[in-house]
């Protein structure tokens, strides 16, 4: 280990515990040259951060990401904050990528949604801070670059957080990067420099501080003067000259109730003189966003205007930790209560010692981080915000409605993925288009999950309402009559579950089917309960149905015989029927009871031939998964079989045999498979997603394996 780097990390953050600054020197052995390299940044960042309190683990963060140590090794905290700090170092590269015309404000908030820790954010306004000040004092050619990234950026950030100390040294030198000229017209007519505006403030709480004692209040008092941008930003959001501004410096009284607030308020004005008209009485009349204060103005020491601020201790705990009342006042815009809630957590946690920290903190806060948008990227860098769930054709749709109707393809940072592949925060998507309009219609599908937003799905149905009815219609009928064959429903009656859909005849059912409106596996479902017979009453002189006992090998488990016991049965390998629909019994001479489906060919012709051996039997209430064969024919291509395995691994299908074989078509193959099924409802979703794989062209129910 060496000694040197020990004594210069020990110089560099005396605040670490020893145990921290040694896993420190041990990950940073043989990197002393760029420490060296970074030394003047880094020194600026860890006092700022030292001066935020920030843990052991932050500091650490910043000097392993300055030095770009090695991530293999770290333990996982420090990992965690370094990602994040790689994650602001992406969002640099897209700004220094964008147009100036783009609002910054989804570039903010996609640098938020890709942190995992929020505590590194305090890390990057420090950074930049340092950058800023190193940039002024050597005249580098690329602080107006930085003063831009500043504004847009990081400025707006540390205010949303709250973090004051490091807000307004941001915007005053970015102020004073970009608009030199009128920073030094306002510093040059400013009564002082800031710190003789801030001894001003001393003198003010003072004498405030007194005052109060005399009348007996318990009060406490901070004060600030206001910044150089902040005067600015005000001068030119009410349009007047310096002079007429009245609260260039402010004082906040803090007590115990409303009735306190005016009481001070009283005594205020009695000593000093207040400024006529000045008054706001925000506990009365809350502003929009529910923020409530006293606010006057007063001609205090030396003659000089100080606004006085009064509320209560919990009027400023909503107005500091409920953090949307100050940054939509603000920065203006619409609020996102997720992404409030997400900075409320950070504004906690910064203001919070480390001792005070409950240790279910962590927990809590990882919950809170999963947001419910997901934040991703245009190929020029502009960033759109989608549901959770997104896929690229809901991107697609976000960007145009032609965009999307013209969509057949996405690559996600660079590579080419299904249009149903769920989007993650920070990715980049391209969309290939083809030259006519064309949506398709199992976009739609309840069963698929093309679509995530509300609002894609909505474009896609108004484009086929557009289309007549009888097409629709048409369309539909093709649909439910395609999972009716391979289901083997090919005799149902489908008026008999139009009551569940609420239309009164099937071309309205089919014109709902086209349009996504009911799913294929809705309607099987509904069909399923439609053939299941009626419970028996309690008192009729049908048979008492028994739970037959479980059995070994191939019987099937809860099977329900009308009025005989012990009874070894099987499932019929020539219809394979899964819980859920219509079945019977027939008794064979050597193999006990096969269950068969009702509509079952083969059962039938021997119920047809011998009906004395036809049983009545039913499904019982925790019946086993059964095995079903499932044929899929599709065009062949790479990687078709991966793409069926991986997507019945989706939905949680576990799949047996498997045989794929080319068919007698040109290009075509045919994929055998078995799948394991809980009951007719996830047989019918099988179907239906395999029905969207790319190529696919049929999918049927099977007697059995080929060979």
């Amino acid at each position: 280990m060496s000694d040197a780097l020990n004594l210069d990390l020990q110089t560099l953050t005396p605040s670490l515990e020893a145990e921290a600054r040694l896993a420190l020197v041990r990950h940073l052995q043989g990197r002393e040259v760029e420490l060296a390299q970074v030394r003047p940044a880094l020194t600026i960042v860890i006092e700022l951060l030292q001066g935020l309190n920030a843990a052991d683990e932050v500091i650490a963060a910043a000097v392993v990401h300055a030095v770009d140590a090695p991530r293999e090794g770290l333990p996982d905290t420090w990992r965690t904050l370094v990602e994040g700090l790689d994650a602001d170092a992406r969002i640099r590269d897209i700004h220094a990528t964008r147009s100036d015309t783009l609002d910054p404000e989804p570039l903010r908030r996609l640098l938020l949604a890709m942190l995992q820790d929020l505590r590194v954010v305090p890390v990057i306004l420090a950074r930049q801070l340092a950058a800023l000040r190193l940039a002024i004092a050597n005249d580098d050619a690329t602080q107006a670059d930085l003063a831009q990234l500043t504004r847009a950026i990081y400025a707006p950030l540390a205010n949303r957080l709250g973090i004051w100390q490091l807000k307004w040294e941001l915007e005053d030198l970015a102020f004073r990067i970009l608009e030199p000229e009128a920073y030094r017209r306002l510093a040059k007519s400013m009564d002082g420099t800031r710190r003789a505006r801030q001894a001003h403030i001393e003198d003010v709480k003072s004498s405030l501080q007194q005052a109060l004692r005399t009348h007996g209040f318990k009060a406490e008092i901070s004060g600030r003067p206001k910044h150089l941008y902040s005067i600015w930003k005000k001068m030119h959001r009410k349009n007047v000259a310096l002079e007429a501004l009245q609260d260039l410096s402010a004082v906040r009284v803090l007590v115990d109730n409303v009735t306190e607030c005016y009481a001070v308020l009283g005594m205020v004005h009695a000593t000093w003189t207040p400024v006529p008209g000045a008054f706001d009485d925000y506990i009365a009349r809350p502003k929009n966003n529910d923020y409530q204060s006293l606010h006057t103005a007063i001609i205090g020491p030396e003659g000089r205007t100080v606004e006085v601020q009064i509320r209560t201790r919990d009027m400023h705990a909503a107005a500091e930790l409920g953090i949307a009342a100050h940054w939509r006042y603000k920065e203006g815009g619409p609020g996102d209560p997720m992404l409030e809630r997400k900075v409320a957590w950070m504004r906690q946690l910064l203001e919070s010692g480390e001792d005070e920290i409950d240790p279910g903190f962590g927990g809590a806060l990882a919950s809170e981080l999963v947001e419910d948008r997901v934040y991703v990227l245009t190929p020029k860098g502009a960033v759109l915000d989608l549901p959770h769930g997104a896929t690229p054709l809901d991107f697609a749709y976000r960007v145009h409605t032609d965009v999307g109707h013209r969509c057949i393809g996405a690559k996600v940072d660079g590579r080419i993925v299904p249009l149903d592949t769920v989007l993650l925060t920070g990715q980049r998507i391209e969309i290939m288009t083809g030259k006519d309009i064309a949506p398709r219609r199992d976009w739609l599908m309840p069963g698929n999950r093309f679509l995530a937003s509300g609002r894609s799905r909505e474009k896609v149905r108004t484009w086929f309402r557009k289309l007549d009815r009888e097409r629709n219609v048409s369309e539909g009928r093709e649909i439910v009559d395609r999972a009716l064959k391979r289901s083997g429903f090919t005799h149902a009656d489908l008026t008999a579950v139009l009551h569940e859909f609420n239309v009164i005849d099937l071309n309205e059912l089919f014109e709902r089917v086209a349009l996504g409106e009911a799913g294929q596996s809705a309607i099987l479902r509904a069909l399923a309960r439609a053939a299941e017979p009626p419970a028996p009453e309690a008192e009729t002189h049908l048979p008492k149905f028994a739970e037959l006992p479980s059995r070994q090998g191939a019987s099937a488990q809860g099977i329900r015989v009308g009025g005989i016991d012990n009874v070894l049965t099987s499932i019929a390998q020539c219809c394979q029927p899964v819980a859920g629909e219509q079945v019977a019994g027939y008794f064979t001479k050597l193999q006990g009871l096969r269950i068969h489906r009702r509509d079952c060919v083969e059962f039938e012709r021997l119920a047809l031939r011998e009906p004395d051996r036809v049983v009545p039997v039913a499904w019982g209430d925790a019946m086993p998964k059964q095995s079903v064969a499932v044929t899929v024919e599709a065009e062949d291509r790479k990687w078709l079989v991966r793409d069926i395995v991986n997507l019945m691994s989706q939905i949680g299908v576990d799949v047996g045999a498997i045989n794929a074989k080319a068919m007698g078509r040109s290009g075509m193959l045919g994929v055998e498979m078995q799948v394991q099924v809980k009951d007719y409802g996830q047989l019918a979703l099988v179907f239906d997603k395999l029905a969207s794989v790319a190529g696919v062209v049929d999918v049927r129910r099977q007697s059995s394996l080929s060979g």
